[in-house]
C-alpha cells in the first residue's frame, strides 16, 4: 500500500513538472526582447533594425542593418554569434574600438542582487537575440 502511494506521488510530481515546463509563455520572451531592443538598441539601429536610429548619423561607424543578419550568415540566423556580439564575447570588427556597448556587462549590472543574477544577463541576451530573429528579412 505504501509503495503504491509513493509511486502515485512520484507520478503526480512528474506530471506536474511536465505540465509546468510545457506551459512556458513564449510571448514573455518576445515582449522582453522587444523591450530590451527598444531600450538599448533602437537609438542606433532604429526601431525596424535597419541601422537608421536617431543616433546613427553621430557614430563614426554606421550601425549594422540587423534585418539582414540571417542573410549575411548564409541564410540562417546564427543565435550563438548574435548573442556573443551582444554580450561582448565576440569583437565586431566594424565596431572598431567597440562603439557598441558590451551589453552583457550592462545586463549583469541590472540583475545585481536578484536570485540567480549570473543568468540574468544571458537570459536578456537570449531574449534580445530572439527579438532580432523576428526582424529578419529575406
Amino acid at each position: 500500500m505504501i509503495w503504491r502511494q509513493c509511486v502515485a506521488s512520484a507520478v503526480g510530481t512528474i506530471v506536474a513538472l511536465a505540465a509546468a515546463l510545457g506551459c512556458v509563455d513564449e510571448r514573455t520572451d518576445e515582449v522582453a526582447g522587444a523591450a530590451l531592443y527598444e531600450r538599448h538598441c533602437a537609438s542606433c539601429h532604429g526601431l525596424s533594425g535597419q541601422g537608421d536610429g536617431p543616433l546613427a548619423t553621430s557614430l563614426t561607424v554606421a550601425p549594422a542593418d540587423l534585418t539582414s543578419l540571417a542573410r549575411r550568415s548564409g541564410g540562417s540566423f546564427d543565435e550563438s554569434a548574435v548573442m556573443m556580439a551582444i554580450d561582448g564575447r565576440l569583437l565586431v570588427a566594424q565596431h572598431g574600438p567597440r562603439e557598441m556597448p558590451v551589453w552583457g556587462a550592462v545586463f549583469a549590472r541590472e540583475h545585481v542582487g536578484e536570485p540567480f543574477a549570473a543568468y540574468g544577463a544571458t537570459l536578456d541576451a537570449s531574449a534580445l537575440a530572439d527579438h532580432l530573429r523576428t526582424l529578419q528579412v529575406e
